[in-house]
C-alpha cells in the first residue's frame, strides 16, 4: 500500500503563528523525524525468530491507518504523516559478521527503530476554543518492545487514536472514545477494519464540546497548587489508598514542567494579574508536560490528562473522587 499524493480539495490559509508552529514536534523526548522513504529503504523490517514470520512494519501501518482515514473521511483534505522514531536497533549483515567494527561499511550496518508514533491532520475539520485552533489529527504507536519477538507469530500490538491537536503549540487532545490503547491483530487486514471502526465511532462534536467546557472553569491558584503537590504524593501513597483514587500518570519531572509552565508557559499562563487558572489552560499545562514522554507512554498519559482534567473539572464543584488531588 502505497500513500498516494494528497488531492486537496480545499485550502486554509495559515496564520504566522500557524506556520511557525507547523515546526513544532507533537512529542520531544528523545525523538527524532523520519520520512516513510527512510523506513521503507533503509530500515530491515523485524521477524518473530521462532518462525521467522514478518512483522508489520512501521510504513504499513502508517499507510493503512491513512487509507483507513481516507475511507472515512473520503472528501476531507488529509494531511502527510509526521513521523517520529526512537530507540534505534543496530545490526549487521551476515557478511560482516567477523568485522571489526571500525572496518564495517554502510553496506554491512542493519538498523530498525524499537519505537514508532505518527500522526497526520485533518485541517478541514477544524475548531477554535480560546483563540486556539484544533485540527482533528489521527495517528497511532508502534512499540516493538511490547512484542516477544524471541517468539513464534502472534497478536500483535497497537496503539491508534483520533483526536485534535492544538495548533499553537502542537498538545494533543485524545478522548475516551477516540483512543485504543491496544489493538491486537494478526495482520494489515484487521488492523484496517479496526481503524475505520474507530474513525466511524469517535464523535468528534462531543469530544469540542467537553474540550470547549473547560475555559468556563477555573481553577484558583491555592488549587492549582494543591493539585501539583497531591500529584506529587500520589506516586507515593500505600497501595491500598492509591487504588482508590483515579490514576495519575505524570512522573515528577513532568510535574515539575507544569509548575514552571504555570508561571513562564507563553499560551498557557494565567492572564497577568490573576492568580486564577481556566481549566482549558490547566489541560494544555498537562499535554504540554506530556510532550517529554517516550513515544511507548505517550498515548496513555495523553488520555490521562483528559481524565485528569475532566475530573478535576467536575472536582471543583465537588462532584467526583477527583476531589483528592485539590483538597
Amino acid at each position: 500500500m502505497e500513500l498516494i499524493p494528497l488531492q486537496k480539495t480545499e485550502t486554509h490559509p495559515a496564520t504566522e503563528r500557524e506556520k511557525e508552529t507547523k515546526k513544532l514536534p507533537f512529542i520531544e523526548a528523545n525523538t527524532q523525524e523520519v520520512a516513510i522513504g527512510h523506513l521503507k529503504e533503509e530500515c530491515i523490517v523485524p521477524v518473530f525468530s521462532k518462525d521467522n514470520e514478518i512483522t508489520i512494519s512501521h510504513p504499513e501501518f502508517i499507510e493503512n491507518i491513512w487509507e483507513a482515514a481516507q475511507k472515512v473521511f473520503p472528501r476531507e483534505t488529509i494531511g502527510e504523516p509526521e513521523i517520529r522514531v526512537s530507540h534505534i536497533i543496530k545490526g549487521r549483515t551476515p557478511d560482516a559478521i567477523h568485522k571489526p567494527v571500525r572496518e564495517l561499511l554502510e553496506e554491512d550496518k542493519t538498523m530498525y527503530y524499537e519505537r514508532m508514533m505518527f500522526c497526520f491532520e485533518i485541517p478541514s475539520i477544524h475548531e477554535d476554543i480560546s483563540g486556539n485552533r484544533l485540527n482533528l489529527t489521527i495517528g497511532g504507536v508502534r512499540a516493538y518492545n511490547q512484542e516477544n519477538l524471541y517468539s513464534r507469530k502472534g497478536m500483535e500490538k497497537f496503539k491508534l487514536f483520533i483526536g485534535f491537536k492544538n495548533m499553537v503549540c502542537c498538545n494533543m487532545c485524545v478522548s475516551t472514545d477516540g483512543y485504543k490503547a491496544e489493538v491486537r491483530v494478526m495482520d494489515i487486514g484487521s488492523l484496517y477494519k479496526a481503524a475505520c471502526q474507530l474513525f466511524q465511532d469517535y464523535n468528534a462534536a462531543k469530544h469540542l464540546y467537553e474540550l470547549g467546557g473547560l475555559k468556563e472553569s477555573f481553577m484558583t491558584e491555592h488549587q492549582f497548587a494543591q493539585f501539583l503537590g497531591k500529584s506529587r504524593m500520589y506516586q507515593y501513597l500505600p497501595a491500598a489508598q492509591k487504588k482508590k483514587l483515579p490514576p495519575m500518570l505524570m512522573t515528577d519531572t513532568q510535574i515539575g514542567l507544569i509548575a514552571k509552565a504555570y508561571y513562564h508557559d507563553e499560551y498557557f499562563s494565567p492572564v497577568k494579574g490573576q492568580q486564577a487558572i481556566s481549566m482549558w489552560k490547566v489541560y494544555n499545562l498537562l499535554t504540554g508536560a506530556n510532550k517529554s514522554s517516550y513515544i511507548d507512554n505517550f498515548l496513555d498519559r495523553a488520555y490521562n490528562a483528559t481524565q485528569l482534567s475532566e475530573g478535576l473539572n467536575k472536582a471543583l464543584y465537588d462532584e467526583n473522587e477527583y476531589s483528592w488531588f485539590i483538597k
